[in-house]
């Protein structure tokens, strides 16, 4: 028996990083949005034993490091399960893009072995295998609007936000999640004992510490960008300074997740109390009462100054992503972001006819981009229960 999921991808709502851990990761706080752009993923179980990746993409390895392999052969021992599973990916996103890709598409494995098998494992047992091969597999097991905290594998349902028009620029670079970690260690390790930058905004009335992302891929040189294998420079020049060391400010990374956490309490309160939704002020944000019911939970979320730490790494490597957001922002976007460590950005909007035009802007600028829109935890279940 053959069974097709479908494979959603995630943007990230704000991303702070915190402390290393003893474990070589870092300490996250993030909010998870499943968005409606998917990979197909099917799968079988045939006579035999193993398991076999197909996929016509290069880039995605097809022995065990894949991440379709490793959830399957944890499934398959706790299910006490035989046979030999194939599963063919179809690759629709982009890969090392940010958007949660390979793992949507363990957990699209997952889902459809049970399937296959007309068993299924306890949801506190997929969960806990999820996190054992991902990071940010778990989110693919709840969807809607999720709230990740250890390294991104505990996870915690958020109120089933309605969708919203978004668009997704994706370029055609690859950037390393564990290179973007690696800099920001060396940024943080970089600065005078004591002081650490403060990148993550401060309360309004008080001046802004750093520069926004887009400023800080536009300062002088801080340290010459590596040559390239052939020995160029990038065309975009050497590695820009990431802050002014005259706006320093003492803090440090469990000072951002704290941040982050209080702003995601304070907008939680803000929808138990209806303060949200009867359009009164919210955490500093003036309020509008003309947007819609989708505007007015979501922004406010993402208006109360959240943002995404790798931006400030990531950014003046690849100074073309640093574009792309404000290009975003120029044809509209409410809210512009990098998702998780890139290279996808995305932009939230107002309507679905403001993201169309804006996507074709960014195609005529050279930038790959869709026009899509954020999943409800609902409809994601609903669609997955579907199949292709």
């Amino acid at each position: 028996m053959s069974v097709t999921v479908r494979s959603f991808a995630k943007i990230n709502l704000g991303l702070a990083i915190g402390q290393r851990r003893g474990d070589g990761f870092h300490e996250l706080r993030t909010v998870y949005q499943t968005i409606a752009l998917h990979d197909l993923v099917q799968v079988q179980v045939v006579r035999g034993a193993g398991i076999e990746i197909r996929c016509e993409d290069p880039r995605v390895p097809k022995d065990e490091s894949n991440t379709c392999y490793r959830m399957v052969d944890r499934a398959m021992t706790a299910l006490r399960a035989k046979g030999r599973v194939v599963i063919e990916i179809e690759k629709r996103l982009p890969v090392r893009g940010g958007l949660g890709g390979a793992s949507g598409n363990a957990v699209a494995a997952l889902l459809g072995l049970e399937r296959a098998l007309k068993k299924s494992l306890p949801a506190a047992e997929k969960l806990r295998i999820a996190a054992e091969v991902g990071s940010d597999l778990p989110l693919f097991l709840i969807g809607g609007t999720v709230l990740g905290v250890g390294r991104g594998e505990e996870v915690y349902p958020l109120p089933d936000l309605a969708s919203i028009p978004c668009v997704v620029a994706t370029p055609e670079i690859g950037v390393s999640t564990p290179k973007a970690f690696a800099d920001w260690d060396e940024m943080i390790e970089g600065f005078p004992q004591g002081l650490k930058p403060q990148l993550f905004g401060e309360p309004s009335g008080r001046a802004e510490a750093v520069p926004s992302s887009e400023a800080a891929a536009l300062r002088p040189v801080r340290r010459a960008r590596k040559a390239d294998s052939s020995g160029d420079e990038s065309p975009f020049g050497a590695t820009r300074s990431l802050i002014s060391l005259s706006k320093l400010t003492a803090t440090d990374p469990s000072d951002r997740m704290l941040k982050l956490g209080r702003v995601v309490s304070a907008w939680l309160s803000g929808l138990s109390q209806g303060s949200v939704k009867t359009g009164k002020a919210f955490a500093g944000v003036p309020a509008n009462r003309d947007r819609g019911r989708a505007e007015t939970l979501l922004l406010d979320l993402v208006r109360t100054g959240i943002e995404n730490d790798f931006e400030r790494v990531v950014f003046p490597q690849y100074p073309e992503l640093c574009e792309v957001k404000r290009l975003l922002k120029v044809a509209g976007a409410l809210y512009a972001s990098l998702s998780g460590s890139g290279s996808a950005t995305y932009g939230l909007f107002g309507s679905r006819v403001a993201a169309e035009k804006a996507a074709v802007r960014l195609r005529h600028s050279g930038v790959p981009a869709v026009a899509t829109a954020t999943l409800t935890r609902r409809r994601y279940w609903r669609l997955l229960a579907s199949g292709s």
